[in-house]
């Protein structure tokens, strides 16, 4: 496979290096020039996804600074294999600022080595595919109650809908409740607290000391506060309580690790936040993006109820269904191309790190955009295209940042990575990719959206979001 080696005539001329093969040692480019304290942090904090656009159509490897800091991008599926499969050896996890901080505490997001570990082996049972499957009921029975109360004509703010319905999933999953209460007062505050951290990551918070005051990092922490109130009241609950709950949350209170210690309330808050965005915030956009898509594509929308007519017939879906419903699933996979979550990585380099075969100083921040990688036109023809077609015989393991098997386009390991990769993959993979495709398969089984907003631009706060309400009319299928 080809990476860009630095700019020659034609990135002169307005046409990107070809560069050679990804074995040689890279040769590391620059990018634009920043301005005196700030360096492209202006350009980054206007638009974030347009600025690493920019960078990869300037080559593989391409050096830009982050207020006085040094950093790296890199855009070729190669390397950024390189970064993710050597987190918590030669690259480690930096420190993504207060405002991150404050909302999930030191989970296993966070959290780095020993600490890390330990961490990743008591929550990674709670979501493995045979508990998934005790979700998945759940979460077709929620799906399918807003199902029922849709009707023909009705006009719906997609956005409000889809946050709801997973709002709702994941309170019944990760906490066990089922109030309409437990939904709505964690949805709110988990609205706002993602609002400022995207305000805070990409602003000139990012370089003011912890200590510094801000309305921003006021509002976030009264969220996060309310946030908290909740976490500890369910807690509680579950303490309290004399039978065995099957939720993810009561299997995180019995969880103990090798020396039999449990986790503490700290741990638990941490890790149910962090379970908590995972299962309804990526989930909720995912579905908002896809609605989005299948609007704009009757093609694509005639193909997918197609399948679920047939592999459904008379039944609503369940997990025995998710593995036959593979357009389905190519859907979701193609809208997290095009609409990443999860639209930026980002590991800060130690001692003995290198990529593509040259050494990185000791200090600099690598970034790696999932919005710029799955959007480049090596890896993807006609990559604007809505094409769930492009995955219909991938053959491996979701969110190992693999594409295609040999049949349709060949796409490099690590050209699709919603998920991460690596070590740190994302624990809640499978999680959320049968939640999408669950939700997805009992609504769209039934009807079509017309969605009439147009002009929607994606946010890139926590998780990639509209910029505005999403509006559309409920058609019934016959």
């Amino acid at each position: 496979m080809a990476v860009h080696t630095g700019p020659d005539a034609r990135a002169r001329d307005g046409e990107r290096p070809t560069g050679t093969s990804a074995q040689k040692p890279a040769a590391f480019v620059e990018g634009p020039r920043g301005v005196p304290l700030l360096g492209n942090l202006p350009a980054f904090g206007k638009d974030p996804l347009a600025f690493f656009e920019q960078l990869r159509d300037r080559g593989d490897f391409v050096r830009w600074r982050f207020g006085r800091s040094h950093a790296l991008f890199i855009a070729h599926p190669d390397n950024i294999g390189e970064l993710l499969t050597e987190v918590e050896r030669t690259f480690d996890q930096p420190d993504l600022g207060i405002a991150f901080r404050t909302l999930l505490g030191n989970g296993v997001v966070v959290a780095k080595g020993a600490d890390w570990r330990r961490k990743r082996s008591l929550v990674q049972p709670s979501v493995r595919p045979k508990q998934v499957r005790s979700y998945a009921a759940t979460m077709a029975e929620c799906a399918v109650d807003l199902a029922d109360r849709w009707t023909d004509g009705e006009r719906i703010d997609v956005k409000r809908e889809m946050a709801a319905l997973t709002q709702l999933i994941a309170v019944r999953t990760i906490f066990g409740v089922d109030t309409a209460a437990d939904a709505e007062s964690i949805g709110r505050a988990m609205d706002v607290a993602q609002k400022e951290i995207g305000a805070e990551f990409s602003g000139i918070g990012a370089l003011l000391p912890d200590w510094v005051p801000t309305p921003g990092r006021a509002r976030i922490k009264r969220a996060t506060a309310v946030i908290d109130a909740e976490v500890s009241r369910i807690v509680s609950r579950h303490r309290d309580g004399d039978t065995e709950r099957p939720d993810l949350l009561s299997r995180l209170l019995a969880a103990r690790d090798e020396t039999g210690a449990r986790l503490s309330d700290r741990e638990i808050r941490d890790e149910t936040v962090t379970l908590y965005i995972g299962g309804h915030e990526t989930t909720s956009s995912t579905l908002v993006w896809a609605w989005h898509l299948l609007s704009r594509n009757p093609r694509v929308r005639d193909a997918l109820t197609e399948e679920l007519d047939r592999v459904l017939a008379d039944h609503e879906p369940g997990y025995d269904d998710y593995a036959s419903l593979t357009y389905t699933q190519a859907v979701v996979k193609e809208t997290l191309r095009l609409y990443p979550t999860i639209w930026l990585i980002t590991g800060l380099a130690k001692e003995g790190a290198t990529i593509g075969g040259t050494p990185v100083p000791v200090g600099t921040r690598v970034w790696s955009s999932q919005w710029a990688t799955h959007r480049d036109p090596r890896w993807y023809g006609d990559p604007e295209a809505f094409r769930p077609e492009r995955w219909l015989t991938a053959d491996r393991e979701e969110g190992e940042g693999a594409g295609p098997a040999e049949g349709t386009e060949a796409i490099p390991e690590y050209a699709w990575f919603p998920f991460g990769g690596g070590p740190r993959v994302c624990l809640g993979t499978r999680f959320a990719l049968v939640e999408a495709v669950l939700v997805l398969a009992v609504l769209a089984r039934r009807f079509h959206l017309d969605v009439t907003a147009d002009g929607i631009r994606p946010v890139p706060s926590l998780t990639l979001q509209p910029d505005r309400d999403v509006l559309a009319t409920v058609r019934a299928r016959g």
